[in-house]
């Protein structure tokens, strides 16, 4: 008997010696630099009257730093934590472009050839409109309606589909021909998660399921139900001019499931953004593509690559996307030669200034 006692004592203490291995090998940011990260999100908070705000930094494809900053529900009393969801808004647009990419490494989608291939629905135009040209915003495909914004933008219709959302904006003309010029356009997404359901036979939502989010591990990402129980979901706002909050109105986001409307935690997009680096989701050759700026057919360059927009600093190309929705602002910012990445959700609506608290991060990380 007091052998195996023995034995199991011997075993209970190597079982914690590793358990301690693990956790010194697990690298986090200096304690100087967490504190000067923090000044900055809470000068930002300040300064912008944020209620509630998630932030994650990857630095050599590790998280190395995620924490919430005031109040994810303000009525409530609910701290914003690194696990609160958040609404994406646009930053929904980088994860429907990888699975166009995926779907055209297999050999299902050209990315060259008309769209209605893939998603009948579409009515043909006078000129062809193909998925590279609606992934960087040169198809012609409009955006909100400016006599009908807030109609649109604020939409509390419901779809029940990827197609029936369609309808919004398919009868309508091009607002040009598609690659002569660059328009940022949500619809156009719409229209590239159409053909994802086309050529992959699934609908969107599970597509995403299966095809990124779990081979990236993304647990808590998915579509912005308004109907569904979503645990440790972040409550939006909008901020009056006298600097008070007021809880935004009941929007329903099926009206741009794949242009910018999903949610996700900052943890989750640190995983997206680890996946990229590592090839889970996509060829290196695919991701080269969607880091390169697109080109109108007069050759012009544009700030934009199929999925993300493209600048550089420092001699260091940047790669970032954000989203504005009804309650929300979000932004995910990489420089892929660093292997670095700083995402950050709040609700608050309308949120400027969010590439320079990227930037002042992502700076006081890589010093």
């Amino acid at each position: 008997m007091q052998k195996i006692l023995k034995l199991f004592l011997a075993l209970l203490l190597l079982f914690m010696a590793l358990i301690s291995l693990g956790a010194q090998a697990q690298i986090v940011l200096p304690a100087d630099k967490i504190t000067a990260i923090e000044a900055a999100i809470q000068a930002e908070m300040n300064q912008s009257k944020i209620p509630g705000l998630s932030v994650a930094i990857v630095m050599a494809d590790q998280l190395r730093y995620a924490k919430g900053f005031g109040l994810a529900d303000v009525e409530n009393s609910v701290p914003a934590k690194a696990t609160t969801v958040y609404r994406l808004g646009s930053l929904s647009k980088p994860l429907t472009a990888i699975g166009v990419m995926q779907l055209a490494e297999k050999g299902k989608l050209e990315l060259d050839s008309p769209i209605q291939k893939y998603c009948p629905a579409f009515p043909v135009k006078p000129w062809p409109v193909s998925a590279r040209q609606l992934l960087g915003h040169l198809g012609g495909i409009r955006d909100y309606n400016n006599q009908k914004f807030l109609e649109e933008y604020l939409s509390t219709r419901r779809y029940n589909s990827v197609t029936e959302s369609l309808s919004i904006f398919k009868d309508d003309p091009l607002i040009h021909e598609p690659g002569t010029k660059y328009a940022y356009s949500t619809y156009g997404y719409n229209l590239l998660g159409c053909a994802i359901e086309g050529a992959s036979t699934l609908t969107y939502e599970n597509y995403l399921r299966d095809h990124i989010l779990k081979p990236a591990g993304m647990e808590q990402t998915g579509v912005d139900e308004v109907s569904r129980i979503i645990s440790q979901r972040a409550r939006g706002y909008s901020r009056t001019q006298e600097g008070s909050w007021n809880n935004t109105a009941l929007v329903d986001t099926s009206n741009k499931i794949p242009a910018g409307g999903l949610v996700s935690t900052v943890e989750d997009l640190s995983k997206f953004a680890i996946a990229l680096r590592k090839g889970t989701l996509v060829s290196k050759a695919s991701l080269e593509q969607m880091w390169t700026r697109q080109k109108t057919r007069e050759g012009k360059e544009t700030s934009y690559g199929l999925g993300w927009n493209l600048s550089e600093r420092n001699g260091l190309k940047e790669v970032y996307h954000g989203g504005s929705a009804a309650g929300f602002s979000t932004f995910l910012y990489m420089i892929p030669e660093k292997g670095l990445a700083v995402v950050f959700l709040t609700n608050l609506e309308l949120l400027g200034r969010r590439d320079v608290l990227a930037r002042q991060i992502a700076d006081i990380a890589l010093r």
